[in-house]
């Protein structure tokens, strides 16, 4: 028996999404500051930090699995979610409602191969400019508009989601980089 899964479109607001993981890339993420995004679980935290050769060759909470998805919907960008290690622990990147304010998470466990639907870990990953084919926005995949990106606060520069008003705005705190160990820096 062959089945074939099918996926009606009763019209162009309602689209049905399903995700399948098509690869992994372990990335380090920069800011434009070339700031390495490091997760700090314990401390509920994420933040872009100056980090030494020396503590990225370690990796631990810095050293993403960038998960790459096939989609039914491919317009919007390249589906992708984030996991990264943490000593002996997998956490994954997530957002949240808290207090009518939508923030981003990690969570303690893995990934999932296949997605059959909406879900509040996928990002779409697009180019940050049309000239600049190696910096990138994340935008979230359950609002549209709304990208990672980072905010100063006491002294850090802190992961956030943040609502730009047009898609085509250029943020520079939405600009991500992704890395290789030996890589210090991309354009």
């Amino acid at each position: 028996d062959c089945f074939i899964p099918l996926c009606l479109i009763f019209s162009a607001e309602l689209e049905c999404d399903a995700f399948s993981k098509e690869k992994t890339l372990h990335r380090f993420l920069r800011n434009v500051n070339s700031q390495v995004l490091v997760v700090q679980p314990d401390l509920n935290m994420a933040a872009f930090e100056d980090v030494t050769d020396q503590e990225m060759k370690s990796g631990s909470g810095m050293n993403f699995c960038m998960h790459c998805y096939k989609t039914t919907t491919p317009s919007a960008g390249m589906p992708v979610a984030f996991s990264v290690q943490v000593e002996d622990k997998s956490y994954y990147m997530c957002c949240e409602e808290e207090h009518g304010k939508m923030i981003v998470r990690f969570r303690e466990g893995e990934v999932p191969k296949d997605i059959p639907g909406e879900s509040n870990i996928i990002f779409f990953k697009k180019t940050f400019t049309s000239y600049s084919s190696k910096a990138f926005k994340f935008e979230y995949s359950l609002e549209r508009g709304m990208f990672l990106a980072f905010e100063e606060e006491d002294s850090l520069r802190k992961l956030i989601l943040k609502k730009l008003p047009r898609e085509d705005e250029v943020d520079e705190t939405t600009k991500i980089t992704l890395t290789c160990l030996n890589e210090r820096y991309n354009l």
